[in-house]
């Protein structure tokens, strides 16, 4: 049985929320503001995460982030007040895997919920470390060295090269980059995937004007390869 934790400082929502879940067969657990809902996810290690973005003592983005350096691959869907651009590219940024603007419709939250549950599940198990040229990336902790040297990586860049990880040698489209690791089709540009693959390329390539690792196909979208 899956266990899903809703942090929301407002009791109404709280309540839908569960009511909404708990008879699809999900164990609910609620937490009314960030600093609790990182309390409740230290301690249960849920399979979902739904968060609201302001909440008291400790807002959406922070508990976000918190979540995210424990554990990269828990799903997490924001519930936002705003549709913005600036936003939403914030949410992903900060390791979010999708986020439903409020008012929401019941039935769209629980089909997003299942589709994110869904990619999770179906994402092939890699090992702990992953290594390619002279970079070594270790996915639990979000830690990867270059030569021996500390690299920073935001956590949707880790969540990119983890895809390519999973699929080197295929070509994959930019859509498929949006849809399977943003998670959602109706970003409004894949111009933040190129943004991200030059991020990648200046950041772990010996030449980013000639990369060997993150291969552009034209007219198709991406290949990752490990050697050249």
């Amino acid at each position: 049985m899956e266990r899903i934790l809703i942090v929301e400082d407002d009791r109404a929502t709280r309540k839908a929320l569960k009511q909404l879940f708990e008879p699809e067969g999900y164990t609910v657990e609620i937490a009314e503001n960030g600093e609790a809902g990182l309390t409740a996810y230290r301690a249960s290690r849920p399979h979902f995460v739904i968060m609201d973005l302001r909440m008291p003592k400790l807002g959406g983005q922070e508990l976000c982030r918190e979540i995210r350096k424990d554990s990269p691959d828990v799903p997490i869907l924001v519930l936002t007040g705003s549709a913005g651009e600036v936003d939403r590219v914030l949410l992903l940024e900060l390791g979010a895997d999708d986020y439903v603007t409020k008012p929401f419709s019941p039935k769209e939250l629980l089909a997003r919920v299942r589709a994110v549950l869904r990619r999770s599940k179906r994402s092939p198990a890699i090992g702990e470390q992953f290594s390619f040229g002279d970079v070594v990336v270790d996915f639990q902790k979000m830690e990867l060295t270059r030569a021996g040297r500390p690299v920073s990586l935001t956590p949707q860049e880790f969540k990119v090269l983890k895809y390519f990880s999973q699929n080197e040698g295929r070509v994959i489209a930019r859509d498929e980059l949006l849809n399977e690791v943003w998670g959602y089709n109706s970003y409004p540009s894949t111009r933040t995937v190129d943004a991200h693959i030059l991020t990648l390329r200046q950041k772990l390539e010996k030449e980013p004007s000639n990369p060997v690792h993150f291969l552009t196909v034209h007219s198709a979208g991406y290949k990752f390869v490990l050697e050249s």
